[in-house]
């Protein structure tokens, strides 16, 4: 997971450049002489900009892919980086016996580098496997796309992609599927562009979709409130997160935990007050957005956004999903 790569500058993969990097480095500034976790290393990209800036870096990434970035890494920053292998939903224990750590970067959602490998299946663009898993193992979306119900499956679009013609989708997967497994991603677009339809200039329709079965499949959002506590437990006082999300129900996540109060009911000053849950996060950032000059490099920026905060006193919560909004299949738990 993680959107990170290439460092800025180089002319190579220019699409792997990570986003918001200004000011992801601004977010833990003074860099020099800090300790951070990159829970979200990808192609090394904040990792390597991070230990340029003098930092040292632990890099965390649950995809067998990334370890030629890591080893170019530790090649160059022998003293100051070490990867681990893992999910970012264990940061902390991973993490543990690393030394103190100042901060933690996450950069949510699947890669630029995992998009462009047709072979893992995440791109309605590239012909490849139905595949979308990031670890390589468990179940895929072709398994999810050819084995739920048509109810089950409109749900699932609805949920995690906030697809609103889902049920038509759902139905026309079911009737193709009866014909032939789907196996394919542009098999999969093709069928859903022939449910709902293109329009020019709009997003491809099966933008939604795929979303959806990859958030299903990874599960990305247990993944992101378990990192998120992971980063809870870990940082002490004073210590910074710093989280880039690249759709609106991952942001209203981070947005919640950051600031329960705000996902609470509005109170009635007719009635007593309700005192809110003491404060873990402090000094909450106003969300950052790319401007027009990095879109104009990366078009794949466009829906970023960070937040960042600093640690509190307040102990460390427990893990829970209430009052963060994260999105349910409806009939699950």
């Amino acid at each position: 997971m993680g959107k990170s790569s290439v460092p800025a500058g180089s002319q190579e993969n220019m699409s792997h450049i990570p986003v918001l990097l200004d000011e992801v480095l601004a977010a833990f500034a003074p860099v020099q002489g800090k300790r951070i976790v990159d829970g979200t290393f990808g192609a090394g990209g904040y990792s390597r900009a991070l230990l340029s800036a003098g930092a040292t870096v632990v890099g965390i990434d649950r995809d067998p892919s990334v370890l030629p970035f890591a080893e170019a890494l530790k090649a160059d920053f022998p003293d100051r980086f070490t990867f681990l292998a893992g999910t970012f939903s264990e940061l902390d224990s991973l993490a543990a016996g690393q030394g103190p750590v100042d901060g933690v970067v996450l950069d949510i959602g699947v890669s630029s580098m995992q998009l462009d490998e047709a072979e893992r299946g995440f791109s309605f663009m590239r012909e490849g496997p139905l595949d979308m898993r990031m670890s390589g193992s468990g179940e895929s979306a072709a398994d999810l796309v050819n084995g739920l119900e048509a109810e089950a499956l409109a749900n699932l679009l609805y949920a995690f992609g906030e697809e609103r013609k889902s049920r038509r989708i759902a139905q026309f997967i079911v009737a193709a599927r009866q014909e032939a497994p789907i196996e394919t991603t542009l098999q999969l677009a093709r069928i859903i562009e022939k449910a709902i339809g293109r329009k020019p200039g709009d997003a491809h329709p099966a933008t939604r979709s795929f979303q959806a079965l990859r958030i299903a499949v990874n599960a990305e959002f247990e993944q992101l409130v378990e990192g998120l506590f992971a980063a809870e437990r870990l940082l002490g006082e004073g210590g910074r997160l710093a989280v880039i999300t690249f759709h609106s129900l991952e942001d209203r996540i981070v947005k919640r935990f950051f600031d329960p109060d705000k996902g609470g009911p509005a109170q009635s000053r007719h009635l007593p007050q309700v005192v809110g849950e003491e404060r873990r996060w402090v000094d909450v950032a106003k969300a950052r957005k790319p401007g027009v000059a990095e879109l104009e490099r990366n078009s794949r920026a466009r829906s970023a956004i960070l937040r960042w905060a600093v640690r509190g006193t307040a102990p460390a919560r427990p893990v829970r999903m209430e009052g963060l909004s994260v999105p349910t299949i409806r009939g699950n738990a």
